[in-house]
């Protein structure tokens, strides 16, 4: 049997749906379980996880717009990701998760064995919920880490937090995309970013739409573009105080040293809602899913 893709969005889901969904799931044939802004009841939503934890198939989980709801669902969800051995993408945009949420999810994230992917923005986060964070972008010569990360919207971290996700960045191994629209960066921070791109031999893509950047920042990008060698292919600074003139001549540098091969997200994806599914990683799309139609 082909692999399945199931993907619900907004719905109050059924006893019958979340019996069906378990069913498959234990049947390994779930690619990818989406369900995101669905309401379903505590125990559904244990029944969903414990399937979870079993599937060998599943590798992509999107539980945005609150699903995870609760600390209760948290650990519920934890327990879960400590026995799943195939997730690659995890994608929780828009969880109530708050520090003591990432305090619970952290094990199982740390821990896990094939996690690529993860989207957490919009979850009330701030800097003891970041210093985890970094710990899943562990420097060269240590365990992979992740390969994109979703941070967008999170107000509450604060600029010494961000200065350490800097650090790990630049010391990663494995990064590639990095999204931080929409939280209040300023050109301090977007400076020690510039750095940790220039360090990086792996950071790819990096979303700054909307994080209260000027032409300071710009034209620190645009030096560093200029005149050192980068792994940078997208750079987006819409929705900044920057002109257009700047951002045309960061943009025609990068697209100048891009191969076809390097620029691995579609127009559109960058910045794109919560919703987008990552496609950095072909495997997940070697077969083309089937789509479960639900009543």
């Amino acid at each position: 049997m082909l692999p399945a893709s199931i993907q619900i969005t907004g719905e109050l889901l059924s006893g019958e749906e979340v019996q069906d969904i378990c069913q498959r799931l234990q049947e390994d044939v779930v690619r990818l379980l989406s369900v995101r802004g669905c309401q379903l009841s505590d125990v559904a939503f244990q029944q969903v996880c414990f399937c979870v934890a079993s599937s060998r198939s599943l590798a992509q989980l999107n539980l945005n717009l609150g699903v995870v709801s609760s600390l209760s669902r948290t650990n519920q969800l934890a327990q879960a990701l400590s026995s799943n051995q195939s997730l690659q993408a995890l994608f929780l945009h828009g969880s109530p998760l708050l520090d003591a949420g990432l305090v619970t999810l952290n094990p199982a994230l740390s821990s896990h064995p094939a996690l690529l992917s993860l989207d957490l923005g919009d979850c009330l986060l701030g800097d003891e919920a970041l210093r985890l964070i970094c710990g899943l972008l562990p420097p060269d010569g240590n365990k992979s880490g992740l390969r994109e990360l979703t941070l967008s919207a999170n107000p509450g971290i604060s600029s010494r937090g961000w200065a350490r996700l800097s650090v790990a960045v630049s010391h990663s191994s494995q990064l590639r995309v990095l999204n931080l629209d929409y939280n209040p960066l300023g050109d301090q921070i977007a400076g020690m970013l510039a750095v940790s791109v220039a360090s990086s031999r792996t950071l790819e893509v990096l979303d700054l739409e909307g994080t209260g950047l000027s032409n300071q920042s710009a034209q620190v990008f645009l030096d560093m573009v200029q005149n050192y060698p980068t792994s940078l292919r997208v750079l987006v600074l819409s929705e900044n105080s920057i002109s257009a003139e700047l951002q045309q001549q960061i943009s025609d540098l990068l697209s100048e040293d891009s191969s076809p091969q390097m620029v691995f997200l579609t127009s559109g994806v960058v910045g794109a809602p919560d919703g987008w599914q990552p496609i950095t990683c072909s495997a997940w799309f070697d077969v083309a899913p089937v789509h479960l139609t639900h009543k």
